[in-house]
């Protein structure tokens, strides 16, 4: 039976990924997949998640599974770090969540409880959006539509095109938003923007799906929070899918959750049942040690200064690499970058081509997406000059 089965091509960004790996070039640059690294070009670990991690390793007497709905301090923790401590639903007992395994598990058990509520829901998705969008919550069954978010002349939010296009999502669909440092193109929806947004849900009755993978490498942590904590203030129903692997570092625990923000408190019980049916399906237990990470760094007071202290250097370090590469880029080739300051977050489409893009590999070991699109993270002081220069190259 196996043998009938075709080889699968490789992932786009992780294929690229590994020829970079490959590539015996001294020189060669990786700007391809979406993991922060530091001036040595390390993804490192956080000091309060090695603190964390101490005390764990004092701490624990049981490898047993934990409660099939996860880490109970870690749930309570990543509800008010997204929501926030004010958060009015909250308060009122209309919030429930799931720890899952990273951002993709609370996309997918997030798509099981939509499915299992609507299954002829449309999800409105982004154009561009992360690529794993579609299959992780098309993989349940879900239909799709997309609108226009991205303007390549711009650099910027198509808002009108984006506005026009959601006028057609109804009552029962999902619009997927971007939480923060929209992944590919690094531009961000302003606060005035989430109101609108806010307002077309409540007219027309969709519900809003937020994908909040980088909070905290965009302005800061609530900041970059502003937008999804307005419609939860405004809406009755709001699903968010949030992650840990970036400003905690915790890549490779997998390390997320799928919270629902309902209508009310037995909404909100019922909620719980589907996801964790849903969850029990799937992977049956989640996986504890970054949960139990991430929900003692929440609420300790010693070690939460600790990572807020750390994650606003790397916000800081993003966004000075932005101007660094923005201004290097006009020294070396005349043309106008300022549009990478303006962005947010690790990505940015550079607006070259796919065959500039193919050159910069081929001849200068500089690997980015066919699309041009490039992990900001990926650059330091010792890649930035050779990495302008051949851009203005190629251009």
């Amino acid at each position: 039976m196996l043998e009938q089965l075709e080889q699968m091509p490789a992932d786009p960004i992780l294929g690229l990924a590994a020829a970079c790996r490959a590539d015996t070039n001294p020189d060669k640059v990786d700007l391809t997949v979406g993991i922060y690294m530091d001036e040595q070009g390390l993804c490192p670990v956080f000091a309060a998640v090695q603190e964390a991690q101490r005390l764990l390793a004092q701490e624990e007497t049981t490898k047993a599974y934990l409660p099939p709905a996860g880490d109970p301090l870690f749930n309570q923790g990543i509800q008010r770090l997204v929501l926030g401590e004010d958060c009015s639903a909250l308060a009122g007992g209309r919030v429930t969540s799931i720890q899952t395994p990273g951002g993709c598990g609370a996309l997918r058990i997030a798509a099981e409880v939509i499915h299992a509520a609507a299954p002829d829901a449309r999800v409105w998705v982004s154009d561009p959006t992360w690529p794993v969008h579609i299959p992780l919550l098309g993989s349940v069954g879900l239909a799709f539509q997309t609108y226009r978010y991205y303007e390549p002349l711009t650099h910027g939010v198509n808002f009108d095109g984006m506005v026009e296009d959601l006028k057609a999502a109804r009552a029962g669909d999902i619009v997927l938003l971007h939480g923060c440092c929209h992944n590919p193109c690094g531009a961000d929806l302003t606060l005035q923007q989430w109101g609108v947004i806010a307002d077309m849900a409540q007219q027309q009755g969709f519900t809003p799906f937020i994908d909040i993978a980088y909070q905290g490498l965009g302005d800061g942590l609530d900041e970059d929070a502003a937008g999804l904590r307005l419609l939860v203030s405004r809406l009755p129903e709001v699903i968010v899918a949030a992650s840990c692997s970036k400003n905690l570092g915790l890549y490779r625990e997998r390390t997320g959750a799928a919270i629902f923000v309902c209508s009310g408190e037995s909404n909100a019980n019922a909620i719980l049942s589907q996801a964790l049916v849903a969850a029990r399906r799937v992977y049956s237990m989640p996986p504890a040690h970054g949960a139990l990470l991430a929900g003692r760094i929440l609420a300790d007071e010693q070690l939460g200064a600790m990572w807020r202290a750390e994650l606003q250097g790397m916000c800081q370090r993003i966004n000075g690499l932005r101007s660094s590469l923005r201004h290097a880029l006009e020294r070396y080739s005349g043309a106008d970058f300022a549009f990478i300051e303006q962005e947010k977050g690790m990505f940015s489409f550079l607006g070259l081509s796919v065959e500039q893009a193919v050159r910069l590999r081929e001849e200068d070991a500089v690997y980015m997406l066919n699309s041009s699109r490039i992990n900001v993270a990926g650059v330091n002081a010792n890649n930035l000059d050779y990495l302008a220069k051949a851009v203005a190259r190629v251009l």
